[in-house]
């Protein structure tokens, strides 16, 4: 290998290492500072530290991170005061509120139960990755269950169907809700964080060679 090919193979050794460092922390610097940009401007002066900084060290100064510590500070103790019995009063009071606003209500239910099936589960929001034939037969995609398809739907269905949520490359937040037969589906022994990588690398990022599915019986 001449050297022009080593300094190459070098090069691009260290863009793999250093490119993820590099993005994950311009990321969450803008996250933190985009949250401090909104967040600090509501602090009175006499509680906020940059005040501090500014008069008795003449300097200019803009602590990082204080809107995202008082961001999670207020959650908490909005959490804490609403398992009190005045808290879950006050919910109550403002869920009767907006249950008689249609378009409202709607929004609301539809967010509170989003939030309260991923923080309630977890890592179980999205059970098992697996593969389904989309968009037409031959071809496969890589999908995550996240429920068993109940109600009215199952009985309609008239099979035992599983609920599979099918997302898109590169952004897996947007997708398809399919109902889908287990015997039509393939488990993948990947976990599903795997799966995701591998549906947000558009298939770059390879888990592995584990992608061999079994059936789901």
């Amino acid at each position: 290998m001449g050297i022009f090919a080593r300094l190459r193979a070098y090069f691009f050794a260290g863009v793999l290492v250093t490119a993820p460092i590099a993005i994950t922390i311009a990321l969450a610097v803008w996250i933190i500072g985009y949250i401090d940009d909104q967040i600090v401007p509501l602090i009175p002066q006499r509680y906020n530290p940059d005040t501090y900084f500014q008069q008795y060290l003449g300097v200019d100064f803009g602590l990082p991170g204080l809107g995202v510590l008082v961001l999670i500070l207020t959650i908490t103790l909005i959490g804490a005061f609403t398992a009190g019995l005045v808290g879950r009063w006050i919910v109550r009071f403002g869920e009767k509120l907006l249950d008689r606003m249609p378009i409202i209500r709607s929004l609301y239910k539809l967010t509170k139960q989003i939030f309260q099936t991923v923080l309630q589960n977890q890592s179980n929001a999205f059970r098992q990755a697996v593969l389904v034939e989309y968009p037409r037969p031959g071809l496969w995609a890589i999908a995550f269950v996240t429920a068993e398809t109940q109600g009215e739907l199952h009985k309609l269905l008239e099979r035992d169907t599983v609920n599979v949520f099918l997302p898109t490359t590169p952004n897996p937040t947007s997708g398809f809700l399919l109902f889908v037969p287990k015997e039509d589906i393939k488990i993948l022994n990947m976990p599903v964080e795997d799966a995701v990588k591998l549906v947000i690398s558009a298939g770059i990022v390879h888990p592995g060679d584990d992608l061999a599915g079994i059936d789901l019986k």
